[in-house]
């Protein structure tokens, strides 16, 4: 665990440069976080769980009027996060939700179960902590995304997105990044598909990617970091394309989806 935390703030490393303006810009994700969920619920006294909290910044958001527990393995990042009586830190390993039945209202999954090696079990776990209205945000890379195969979000490379954990230990990390070989938490995207076979049987699904296209070529922050991403908004700006990408943007599982949204950002509606 030491070690992963010494590599990613390692001036050194590949990634740091993409690690440090993701932290930068974690406030602004926190609250796009906070403006989907104020589509969708009431966002006052709710018991929220926040999986994966890295820094805490989405946390001390919401902690603001509801009370959070942010569940997160990594020290480092825990101690970063400040408790208080409406913020509770707990650490704890992602895929092991040391809680009661029906203890949330809601639960946060913000880019953390690309990480985590996701199993039937903790769908069904997900599914018992939430109260009978509870509902489930989640946000995660799409494995098909034509922008991410162009350049992985992880990585910067062409085709990384489509590799599953083994193969990019296999292929790339053991010849070009033996550093992080056989890391526990390398990333593994998911299709729609994947996502739908996973959690529709225990979840209703909604996709809002038009809401999040808007909030992004509106001039929202939090939601791209790396230098390809970053370039393709302002190329996209600059070519006055905002209002018809908008248009284009929906929220049905198609094409659209299923190919072209670089990254989900989902609420899931316990059945």
């Amino acid at each position: 665990m030491e070690v992963e935390i010494q590599r990613e703030y390692n001036p050194a490393h590949p990634n740091y440069e993409r690690w440090q303006r993701a932290r930068e810009l974690s406030k602004d994700r926190a609250k796009f976080v906070e403006s989907v969920l104020l589509n969708e619920i009431n966002l006052q006294g709710l018991k929220i769980l926040d999986v994966g909290a890295g820094e805490g910044c989405t946390s001390e958001l919401l902690s603001k009027s509801n009370f959070v527990v942010s569940l997160e393995p990594k020290q480092e990042r825990i101690k970063k996060i400040e408790r208080t009586n409406s913020l509770q830190p707990v650490i704890a390993e992602g895929l092991k939700l040391p809680f009661q039945v029906s203890s949330f209202d809601l639960i946060i999954l913000q880019d953390v179960i690309e990480h985590f090696n996701i199993n039937k079990k903790f769908v069904d776990d997900l599914k018992y902590l939430l109260n009978e209205n509870g509902i489930i945000y989640l946000s995660t890379p799409n494995r098909l995304s034509i922008i991410n195969i162009i350049s992985d979000p992880h990585w910067g490379l062409p085709f990384l997105s489509l590799f599953n954990r083994s193969q990019i230990n296999k292929y790339f990390l053991k010849n070009f990044r033996k550093s992080d070989y056989n890391r526990n938490d390398i990333a593994e995207l998911f299709s729609l598909k994947d996502l739908f076979d996973l959690f529709s049987k225990n979840f209703s699904i909604k996709i809002c990617t038009r809401f999040s296209a808007n909030y992004l070529l509106n001039g929202g922050k939090g939601l791209v970091w790396s230098k390809f991403h970053l370039h393709l908004v302002k190329a996209l700006n600059s070519l006055r394309l905002k209002k018809v990408l908008v248009r284009i943007a929906n929220n049905a599982p198609g094409i659209i989806n299923k190919l072209f949204t670089p990254t989900f950002y989902i609420i899931l509606m316990k059945k």
